[in-house]
C-alpha cells in the first residue's frame, strides 16, 4: 500500500511507516497528479483540495484529513469516484476552546471588558462551540447559543436567533462550518448588513473558516466603531491575508486556534485509525505529544496561569511582525500543550 501524507502532520511518520509499505511525505499545497496517481490513500489538510483535477485516473481509494473541516475535499466527486473520505471532527476543539479561553482573559486584562457581566453569543454549537461555552460560562458570562441545524432537529428551546444575539451580546464568536449554499449556508454569514444589525458594539472572533465573515465588512465595521474589536484566527484568501485587517484587530493569528499538540495528536489518531479501519489493517502505534518544557506552573491566580501554558498575544506578534510568513508560522508552529499537561501550583482563585 502507497500512501502520500502531508509532512505537515506531525506525530505521524513513526505510526504510518507501520502501517503502509510506501509512503511519501509532501508539502500539502503541492500534491499534483502525477504524484497521486499511484498512490492507494492520502492523508491531508486544508491546504491539499482533492478534487477530480487531483484524482482523476489515479488509483487513490481513500483519504483522510487531519482536520474538522472539509471544505477542501470534492466529496460529490470522491461519491461518484468510489473514493472514500473521513475528517477528524472534534480532534482539535479543547485547542480552539483554549485559545478562546485565553483570548477571553486577555480581554479583560487589556481592554476592560468585565466577563461576568458580559454576554457571550455561540454562533455554531458543534464539538468547538459546545467547549467554549462551558469555558465562558466558567469565567461568569451569559451565554446565547445560535445554531440553526440543530435547533431545527432539537427544537428552540435552548437556542436564540442571530437577531437575539445581535442585540444582547458584547461577544460574537463563530464556529460554524463553511456552508456555500443551502439552508445553512454560513459563506458571508457575517456581512454588512449583520455588521449593522449588532446593538452592543461587542467584539468579533473568529476561529472556524475566514469566508464566514465578509472581510470588507469586517473592516467597515471596525473602522465605524460598529464593532469594539475583533480577534481573526481564519482569513480569507489564506496565506494572502488582508494586512489592513490584520493591524487594526486586538489579536491576529495565522489559523493555529486548532493547533495544539494534544489537538494534533488527536487528529493524527483518528487519521490513522480510520486508514486502518478502511483497509482493514492491523497495527500497534502509539500517537502521543511531547511534554512541555516546564510542566509545573506558578502563579498567583489561574487566569494568570492559563497565560503561561497559552498566551495567543505571542502568535499574534509574531503574524503582526511578519505577515508574509503566515504559512511559516502556521506550518512551523511550535509545540503547545493543553491544561491537562500542566501542574498549577499557588493560584488563589
Amino acid at each position: 500500500m502507497k500512501v502520500i501524507v502531508d509532512n505537515k502532520i506531525p506525530f505521524i511518520k513513526e505510526a504510518i511507516e507501520k502501517i503502509a509499505d510506501e509512503v511519501v511525505y509532501a508539502p500539502g499545497k503541492d500534491l499534483t497528479p502525477s504524484l497521486v496517481k499511484d498512490a492507494d490513500a492520502l492523508i491531508i489538510r486544508t491546504r491539499t483540495h482533492c478534487n477530480r483535477g487531483l484524482l482523476e485516473g489515479s488509483k487513490v481509494k481513500f483519504i483522510a484529513t487531519a482536520t474538522i473541516g472539509f471544505d477542501h475535499i470534492d466529496t460529490e466527486y470522491c461519491r461518484e469516484a468510489g473514493i472514500t473520505w473521513t475528517n477528524a471532527p472534534g480532534c482539535n476543539s479543547a485547542s480552539v476552546a483554549q485559545y478562546l479561553h485565553s483570548s477571553l482573559i486577555l480581554l479583560q486584562k487589556s481592554k476592560g471588558i468585565n466577563l461576568s457581566e458580559a454576554t457571550i453569543g455561540i454562533i455554531g454549537v458543534g464539538n468547538v462551540g459546545s467547549k467554549v461555552a462551558k469555558v465562558a460560562q466558567e469565567l461568569g458570562m451569559r451565554v446565547l447559543l445560535n445554531d440553526l441545524p440543530r435547533e431545527d432537529k432539537e427544537g428552540k428551546q435552548n437556542f436564540s436567533s442571530l437577531q437575539t444575539l445581535a442585540k444582547e451580546c458584547n461577544v460574537l464568536t463563530f464556529h460554524v462550518p463553511l456552508y456555500k449554499e443551502g439552508k445553512y449556508r454560513t459563506y458571508h454569514l457575517a456581512d454588512t448588513a449583520f455588521f449593522q444589525s449588532l446593538k452592543q458594539k461587542p467584539v468579533i472572533i473568529n476561529t472556524s473558516r475566514g469566508e464566514v465573515i465578509e472581510t470588507d465588512a469586517l473592516l467597515n465595521a471596525l473602522e465605524t466603531k460598529l464593532i469594539s474589536d475583533a480577534i481573526i484566527d481564519v482569513w480569507e484568501n489564506e496565506p494572502a491575508i488582508n494586512l489592513t485587517l490584520l493591524k487594526k484587530v486586538f489579536l491576529g493569528t495565522p489559523h493555529i486556534a486548532g493547533y495544539s499538540a494534544d489537538g494534533k495528536a488527536n487528529a493524527t489518531r483518528m487519521s490513522l485509525d480510520a486508514l486502518c479501519r478502511y483497509f482493514n489493517i492491523q497495527a500497534d502505534y502509539q500517537i502521543i505529544p511531547p511534554a512541555p518544557s516546564q510542566p509545573q506552573i506558578t502563579a498567583k491566580t489561574l487566569s494568570d496561569a492559563y497565560l503561561q501554558i497559552y498566551d495567543p498575544r505571542q502568535d499574534s506578534n509574531a503574524l503582526k511582525t511578519h505577515p508574509e510568513l503566515f504559512e511559516k508560522l502556521r506550518g512551523d508552529y511550535p509545540l503547545r500543550r493543553e491544561k491537562k499537561a500542566y501542574t498549577i501550583l499557588n493560584h488563589s482563585e
